[in-house]
């Protein structure tokens, strides 16, 4: 049964991206599961914190998450046409330690939603050299999904039919990847 690890890269209560998680994890085939972790504990990276005090208790968390997870689902906004920071700090956090070795050969699959009419294009590309870097496996299939306000209801569910079967294809998809 694969397993794989979701993580929304915004910390807004009704987000389009935590809403497009929830979708993939609702819609993932059946005998594949979508564990959501939380990026909302990540304290700002420091290293002089982390040689005091080691790794916070929510990277260790997301850290075991990852190491048991078959797959990684990045599920992205796009911040001033790049990376949201917060998001960054979560995978920077996560790589420290032992956290490296958890990456490297990982599939990953990006994806993401916007308001704006190009998806989270940038964004997803802003990703490619950090899990390069980390030297995960990028999945081919992505999705950048545009205008989102008209897809979501105020709560951030996806509620289009359209963007739904397209996200059930592309998630059953990556499942049998792995």
């Amino acid at each position: 049964m694969p397993k794989i690890l979701g993580l929304s890269g915004s910390l807004r209560k009704a987000s389009y991206n935590a809403g497009l998680l929830r979708a993939a994890r609702d819609l993932a085939p059946d005998g594949t599961s979508i564990d959501i972790g939380s990026i909302h504990d990540v304290p700002l990276y420091n290293a002089d914190e982390e040689t005091v005090s080691g790794l916070p208790p929510s990277v260790k968390t997301l850290q075991a998450q990852l190491d048991a997870a078959d797959g990684l689902l990045l599920v992205t906004p796009e911040y001033n046409n790049g990376v949201p920071g917060v998001f960054k700090n979560v995978i920077d956090w996560m790589s420290r330690g032992p956290g490296l070795k958890m990456f490297v050969g990982k599939p990953v699959m990006l994806i993401g939603a916007s308001p704006g009419g190009f998806g989270t294009i940038l964004a997803q590309n802003g990703w490619l050299p950090v899990l390069r870097t980390l030297k995960t496996e990028l999945w081919e299939g992505r999705m950048m999904v545009s205008r989102a306000g008209q897809l979501f209801d105020d709560d951030g569910n996806l509620t289009d039919d359209k963007t739904r079967d397209m996200l059930r294809g592309l998630v059953s998809g990556f499942a049998d990847s792995l």
